[in-house]
């Protein structure tokens, strides 16, 4: 003990010396030794980390999702705003025809006239033959979400239009955010498909020996014969057969105008009344309108890198195709050197 007065150190007064057994002889570890090892902290800690892939991957899963959950909620509105407009058009159609028939001389003045709002009421996807007011609306909900699609899409048929004012107000917000996030939704699909479709079959072909321009020319080629096969050829000689009056040639014509996002609309799937399992048929076509123009961008960018590898873009002053790298999610932000890590415009679809 020490001398009166005195307090003992803090060691004697929990029960031991100093560095044998008290709490002020625990050796603790520095501070810079879990950061030296490379470990990230949240390893000691009960919080999972979820692998970079993975994230990447479930941030693109909800980008699909939320595509989806937008063309639902455009369908909804369209066809809460059109359908009502549109049944009233088909009970002014059905009058008209009724008032036509019953005239006991037709004259060339209400002939016109009758042809005329007869052709108006066409436009709109209403017509005047058969029993107008019992045909399937256009605007119902599948109806209505694939005329979201083609907005978003900008194929844009043209069959099927807004009759109401509010809903070409709506049409022209709902394109103005949808176009620019389908663009998005596309890209960050096509970047996540470049390393396995793309970078790696040249990879492939260059260790099998062949040269980089000679495997980029062969890679290209063997992608538009899939697309051809997979995306025009199969799928036109579907729609000849579930469409009446059409030939491979309409079906093919039809599936070059949509995924080039022409979309004239002299040729529209499932535009028949009678369609059978018309809202089946409407959702297997607007799956095939996205997976279309997302190898059709695909295909656009592997004719991209090929032409990098020929010198066509350094020789045309254009920008080099970016291909992704599988490995970039795994590497660190700031490198041993202290450079950092140059951003990309495309890194959210990288993975």
């Amino acid at each position: 003990m020490g001398p009166p007065g005195r307090t003992p150190p803090l060691s004697q007064r929990v029960g031991g010396k100093s560095g044998r057994g008290g709490v002020a002889g625990r050796a603790r570890p520095p501070q810079s030794s879990i950061e030296d090892s490379g470990a990230s902290p949240a390893r000691f800690g009960c919080i999972p980390v979820m692998h970079p892939l993975g994230r990447s991957w479930l941030l693109l899963s909800g980008f699909v999702l939320f595509y989806v959950i937008y063309l639902l909620f455009g369908g909804l509105v369209f066809s809460s705003l059109e359908r009502p407009v549109e049944e009233q058009l088909r009970r002014e159609v059905d009058a008209l025809k009724r008032r036509f028939l019953n005239q006991s001389c037709v004259t060339a003045a209400s002939l016109d006239h009758f042809v005329s709002q007869v052709l108006a009421a066409n436009r709109y996807g209403v017509a005047a033959s058969g029993n107008a007011s019992s045909d399937p609306s256009n605007w119902d909900l599948t109806s209505a979400m694939f005329f979201a699609n083609t907005l978003v899409t900008t194929v844009g048929y043209g069959h099927t239009t807004p009759l109401s004012t509010a809903g070409k107000i709506f049409s022209i917000v709902y394109a103005l955010l949808g176009v620019p996030f389908t663009m998005l939704v596309l890209t960050a699909c096509v970047q996540r498909l470049m390393y396995p479709l793309v970078a790696a079959p040249l990879g492939q072909l260059q260790r099998c020996g062949l040269e980089a321009r000679p495997a980029a020319g062969v890679h290209f080629l063997s992608l538009l014969a899939l697309v051809l096969l997979c995306l025009f050829a199969a799928p036109a000689a579907v729609f000849s057969i579930v469409e009446d009056g059409w030939s491979f040639l309409d079906g093919f014509y039809f599936c070059f105008i949509s995924l080039c996002t022409i979309g004239l609309g002299d040729l529209v799937p499932a535009a028949r009344p009678q369609q059978e399992f018309k809202q089946v048929y409407q959702v297997a076509v607007m799956v095939y309108l996205f997976l279309g123009l997302m190898m059709m961008y695909l295909l656009l960018r592997a004719f991209h890198k090929m032409a990098d590898l020929h010198g066509l873009t350094t020789y045309l002053q254009l920008p080099r195709c970016e291909v992704s790298d599988p490995n970039e999610d795994r590497r660190p932000i700031v490198e041993n050197g202290g450079g950092q890590k140059r951003p990309s415009y495309n890194s959210v679809g990288d993975r």
